[in-house]
């Protein structure tokens, strides 16, 4: 027996009982066979929701434990064997509570892991793997998702075209699933099966963007589904046709014409609203020193106005119509463009749909915070600790 009070080992050496305490309980050997502990904080032993602390017992007859002023008495096997005691308030690393399992968790959320152990003095495995708990945890209190719309996306793990598709539930702004090899109609139709027959039927919108294999996987299990494609993704594929034209007239012009487009891109790309005083200058400077520049500015902030339209029939006349302003303008990339729309109108109208009330720019968000988390911790290699954050990014802490 150690006289420090932290651990105390107490052997008969006929063998009839073993038992090691630690803090808060107290043996009192009553007669042989039998163990009597008192309690002081902790629940009891045996058979009840709350479990005291790790507790080694050799079994040889049966426990006494004090319970609401008397003794209650659980009949032990007599197997002779030791057997441990699980603690409910114990983390898998038997040397930290979970309480401090969940403070190392929450230190996670907004820091590195290497912060985190630096700070607590902790080894920097300890620290991850304690967070690992603390994600595991709320993914356990949040429960298997049914949802009803959903968000698909992808995102690059690392440089040569390394790909993880990951799914949001829209309605509950949080993502569901993270997985796959790639982004191929095969890995797609992983998270399908993940989902389940029953929780598919509940699905009635698919926001993507417009990779044909989600599509074709979406439509494949989903087929009664409503696919939406993302109107930030079409966005951008507007904002890359206008700076193929601004690319296009900063090698017609002459050196001296130049600088008026020259160090401009994202002034030009940006949004009116989002720029400063001196970028509205700029901006106005070069759209008065090039017509062709102008012109296609402001067909592309016109067609934003496609978003706004709650019937199919006006959404299309006004495309129509945007497509004619294309005539004798010689805007190959806003031609290619138009093409493109039209492969994919049906996708594109269904956003003017009045069943279509969920909020789109999420999956922008979601991708935005999944960018800090690989730029904080320099590309995550542990693609399990990196499914974990992505899934809890959005859950509230615990």
């Amino acid at each position: 027996m150690k006289k420090d009070g932290k651990i105390q080992r107490q052997e008969k050496r006929s063998g009839s009982w073993t038992n090691i305490i630690l803090p808060g309980l107290i043996r009192r050997p009553r007669y042989r066979g039998y163990l009597a502990m008192q309690r002081h904080v902790l629940s009891d032993l045996f058979g009840l929701k709350k479990r005291c602390a790790v507790v080694v017992v050799r079994c040889t007859g049966a426990i006494t434990t004090r319970r609401s002023g008397g003794y209650a008495t659980y009949p032990a096997q007599r197997c002779g064997k030791v057997k441990r005691e699980a603690s409910g308030w114990l983390s898998r690393n038997s040397f930290c509570t979970k309480m401090f399992a969940f403070f190392v968790g929450r230190r996670c959320r907004p820091m590195t892991i290497q912060d985190v152990a630096k700070e607590l003095k902790l080894d920097w495995h300890t620290v991850k793997e304690l967070d690992k708990q603390y994600m595991e945890k709320q993914l356990q209190r949040t429960g298997v998702p049914a949802p009803g719309a959903i968000g698909i996306d992808e995102i690059s793990l690392r440089k040569g075209h390394t790909y993880r598709i990951v799914v949001s539930d829209l309605e509950r702004k949080r993502p569901i699933w993270f997985g796959g090899k790639d982004r191929s109609e095969e890995s797609m139709d992983m998270f399908y099966e993940w989902l389940g027959q029953k929780k598919i039927k509940k699905v009635r919108l698919a926001v993507m963007d417009m990779w044909k294999a989600f599509e074709k996987s979406t439509r494949k299990n989903v087929p009664g589904a409503s696919i939406l494609y993302d109107k930030f993704h079409v966005m951008r594929h507007l904002g890359e046709a206008l700076d193929k034209i601004r690319k296009q007239e900063y090698a017609r012009l002459k050196e001296k014409d130049r600088s008026f487009i020259k160090g401009h891109k994202y002034t030009l790309l940006s949004n009116w609203e989002n720029l400063t005083i001196d970028g509205r200058k700029a901006l106005k400077k070069l759209l008065e020193a090039n017509k062709r520049i102008h012109i296609a500015y402001i067909l592309r902030e016109s067609f934003g106005q496609l978003w706004n339209y709650r019937s199919e029939g006006w959404a299309r006349r006004f495309f129509e119509n945007w497509k004619k302003s294309l005539k004798w303008q010689r805007l190959k990339p806003y031609e290619k463009f138009a093409e493109m729309i039209e492969r994919h109108w049906d996708g594109i109208a269904a956003y003017s749909k009045p069943e279509i009330i969920v909020s789109l720019g999420f999956v922008e968000e979601l991708n935005g915070k999944i960018r800090v988390i690989q730029r904080r911790a320099y590309r995550l290699r542990d693609e399990e600790y990196l499914h974990l954050k992505i899934l809890t990014c959005m859950l509230p802490e615990i």
